[in-house]
């Protein structure tokens, strides 16, 4: 692998501590997030982050380079698609609905024991909308919301064909818009807009109060070695003082987002075969304007068009920013050969190696509609964009917006064993055989279900350590650790009914007889009624 050459420092500097517990790559909310955990199972264990940007959070998990969705199920439409048998497929949603309760019950928790001092900084009660036009995509909208609301985590979800009741969702949407389009839209009063970026920073500082934890900040990683007794050498180059230094631990785990492929690349082991990245660039438009986004009060996401990705499923998001409303929507692909927001234009280049360069190759020719996609939006201007925006926006004027570049993110592409080279969208936890080094690859629904993430990835790591004591903590941090929310309605309302209480959100109690009741019933609850209160 001649590539990993340039990486490496000409003579790395030997280890001479004793070997630390863990080393955290990247200070995003993947590496925070895990950190936290470690700190609460193993409060004596010695844990190092290095991040090379001066703070944490400054890249994808940074609240201006994300959708700042809480990610569950209510609203994305590529998470339910339709079968070739007309029916709805839900088990993704169901699946993403599911971690996302994790992620609740792990932010209550830190709430709880002080780490996250006050909900509002970060998670904000949004409700969640989908929203569509012509025929086709009503009749898929209108089934998708009945096999939904079958399910107690999807309780209190509307549907309306009705412009009026729309209009009381939506009012930006509806203003302007042509009468006599047929439109259609679900409503979800349990949405959330989470600040990912506040959550990070909130958490780090937590940690720093334990002396076993060790923030490195303005440090890239040059070198992942694994020595004979199976611990790993890290070596770190110091931006600030140009000093390179390389420290021992037990386990290493590479959060660094879109730069997490070339540095698992960098350990050598052969997992890191099976693996390429296609980067994508995003962008979205900002309104900040009081007028408008003190009005616009929902995130509402359409459908992508016909051949395109699910990377571009338009959203106009209400958002909570630096103290204040924005609105934003997109995203708008934007091409770009780098990893990170801050990277290199070679990231691509030099990510591609004898091991995925056929992986790579394959996976462009099965997917031209995303090469097209990509060349399209290449093209774009800003009168382009606005013309996207008005059909969700119909009276947004051009002076009203300015565009945002979002953060990078690196698309999966894996070597299937059954399936070839496949490109996949979404996250996946890539580990060495002897569980000693894990990377996280990919994207969305990430940020939103980091918890859930994280807790997997220990569960994998340190199976010895969850038999020894782990488990019976992890119930106190996650109380559903183990269960299944959505197969039991009394579960469901003992749950999101603590989290909803400390992390000040709406909740919904959900009726024991729901299967029985009619869809009209069970999917439009009286909103005004005893059943939800803003806890």
């Amino acid at each position: 692998m001649k590539f990993k050459r340039s990486f490496l420092p000409r003579s790395a500097p030997a280890a001479d501590n004793d070997p630390v517990d863990a080393v955290l790559i990247g200070g995003g909310i993947m590496s925070t997030t895990l950190a936290t955990y470690l700190q609460e199972l193993e409060p004596t264990w010695h844990v190092h982050l290095f991040e090379r940007m001066d703070s944490v959070a400054m890249e994808s998990t940074n609240g201006w380079n994300n959708a700042g969705t809480g990610h569950s199920g209510f609203a994305e439409l590529n998470y339910t698609p339709e079968l070739e048998d007309g029916s709805i497929d839900t088990k993704r949603a169901i699946g993403i609905a599911e971690q996302f309760e994790i992620s609740r019950q792990f932010w209550a928790h830190q709430v709880g024991a002080g780490r996250l001092p006050s909900p509002s900084d970060f998670i904000h009660p949004t409700p969640h909308m989908s929203f569509v036009w012509g025929e086709a995509n009503i009749n898929y909208l209108r089934k998708r919301h009945a096999a939904l609301i079958k399910n107690p985590l999807f309780y209190g979800m509307q549907y309306s064909e009705d412009p009026e009741q729309i209009r009381q969702w939506a009012p930006l949407m509806m203003e302007g818009r042509d009468p006599n389009q047929r439109i259609a839209a679900t409503w979800m009063p349990l949405g959330t807009d989470v600040n990912f970026g506040e959550i990070t920073c909130q958490l780090i500082h937590a940690l720093e109060r334990n002396d076993n934890f060790h923030l490195h900040l303005c440090h890239t990683v040059r070198r992942l070695r694994q020595n004979a007794d199976k611990t790993w050498d890290v070596t770190v180059y110091d931006l600030k003082t140009r000093k390179t230094r390389s420290i021992t631990t037990r386990f290493v785990f590479i959060g660094a987002g879109g730069a997490s492929l070339k540095l698992l690349q960098l350990s050598g082991i052969p997992e890191a075969k099976n693996y390429a990245g296609f980067p994508v660039g995003g962008q979205f438009l900002a309104f900040d304007s009081p007028s408008i986004a003190e009005r616009h009060e929902v995130k509402a996401y359409g459908k992508a068009a016909a051949g395109s990705p699910p990377m571009s499923v338009p959203h106009l998001d209400a958002r909570k920013l630096d103290g204040k409303p924005a609105v934003m929507f997109g995203p708008f692909a934007l091409k770009s050969s780098k990893f990170l927001k801050e990277g290199s234009r070679f990231d691509l280049l030099s990510s591609v190696n004898r091991h995925n360069l056929g992986s790579m190759l394959r996976v462009g020719s099965k997917n031209l509609n995303l090469v097209k996609y990509l060349a399209q939006q290449a093209t774009l201007t800003d009168d382009d964009r606005h013309a996207t925006l008005l059909q969700y926006f119909p009276q947004a004027k051009l002076e009203d917006w300015k565009l945002v570049t979002a953060g990078q993110r690196v698309q999966v592409i894996k070597r299937d064993p059954k399936n070839g080279a496949v490109l996949q969208f979404g996250t996946e936890v890539v580990m060495a055989q002897d569980l000693t080094i894990a990377a996280l690859l990919g994207a969305s629904p990430g940020a939103s279900t980091a918890p859930a993430i994280m807790m997997a990835l220990l569960a994998k790591a340190f199976p010895h350590k969850m038999a020894d004591g782990w488990e019976s903590r992890m119930k106190q941090i996650v109380p559903s650790y183990g269960r299944t929310l959505n197969d039991n309605t009394a579960l469901t309302n003992e749950i999101r009914g603590q989290t909803s209480q400390v992390l000040q959100l709406p909740h919904l109690e959900v009726p024991a007889d729901l299967q029985s009741q009619p869809a009209t019933e069970s999917a439009m609850p009286d909103i005004g009624d005893k059943t939800m209160q803003a806890m």
